[in-house]
């Protein structure tokens, strides 16, 4: 087969990352001279790190982050059992969700974006918002009058990151929102939430009992929770000798 219309038809497969990786060894001839399941190794892994690298921008994840960035050594209160059981991803199967609380400053999106980049890795398509950001999509959603469209593609995404629930009042019509979308998730998809609030105020900080109640027990009795405690690790950075800064 010619090799350029061969290129053509990986790109029209959608297979761009291999397509890529092919056009790179036939430009460079000690590639050439590979067996050919070393060539093919080579572009299967160029695929999927292209796709991974995809889901990632897709993301829009909070903070660039990863487990192997996490640490371990500043004393936190998370409970290493069960960081080791959301780090494993199988709830994401068992379309369970995570809940992360603490005080600020202490690393809630850092690791619900060490989490989300673990499950882009893992081929989960995945989802951030800011909750203010995500109450403007669906404002901007309700004015194009496609809301509907909007809450569907919610609901297809893998892994749903919302970070910065209550840290300011939620209005009624947020409230409704969130409910639709957990609604549409509930036992099909899987949430992380971030919060400074602790779970047990929560109820109190949506305000409406009948949708603090609905909303909650979509989301609060089917997910693992892992509670961050601490100073602030921008306080502790910002403390830090000028020569331990420098980037």
């Amino acid at each position: 087969m010619l090799q350029q219309p061969l290129i053509h038809q990986l790109q029209s497969l959608r297979l761009r990352g291999m397509a890529a990786a092919l056009e790179h060894q036939l430009a460079v001839p000690d590639t050439l001279a590979l067996p050919f399941d070393d060539r093919l190794g080579l572009l299967v892994q160029h695929e999927i790190a292209d796709r991974a690298s995809q889901r990632l921008r897709w993301a829009k994840l909070p903070q660039s982050a990863c487990f192997e960035d996490l640490d371990t050594k500043t004393v936190r209160g998370l409970d290493r059992a069960t960081l080791a059981q959301v780090a494993d991803l199988a709830w994401i199967k068992q379309h369970l969700n995570v809940l992360i609380t603490g005080p600020t400053g202490v690393g809630k999106s850092f690791l619900a974006s060490a989490i989300a980049h673990a499950a882009c890795r893992a081929d989960y398509a995945v989802r951030a918002y800011r909750l203010p950001r995500l109450v403007d999509e669906l404002t901007k959603a309700a004015a194009m009058h496609n809301r509907s469209s909007f809450f569907r593609g919610l609901a297809k995404i893998d892994l749903l990151v919302i970070d910065d629930f209550g840290i300011a009042p939620i209005a009624e019509q947020t409230q409704r929102d969130l409910l639709e979308i957990l609604d549409d998730r509930y036992d099909k998809k899987s949430t992380i939430l971030t919060s400074q609030l602790p779970v047990e105020q929560w109820h109190a900080c949506l305000g409406d009992p009948t949708l603090a109640d609905a909303i909650l027990d979509r989301l609060v009795h089917n997910s693992y929770r892992l509670t961050l405690a601490g100073d602030s690790m921008r306080k502790r950075e910002n403390k830090a000798p000028a020569t331990t800064t420098a980037v």
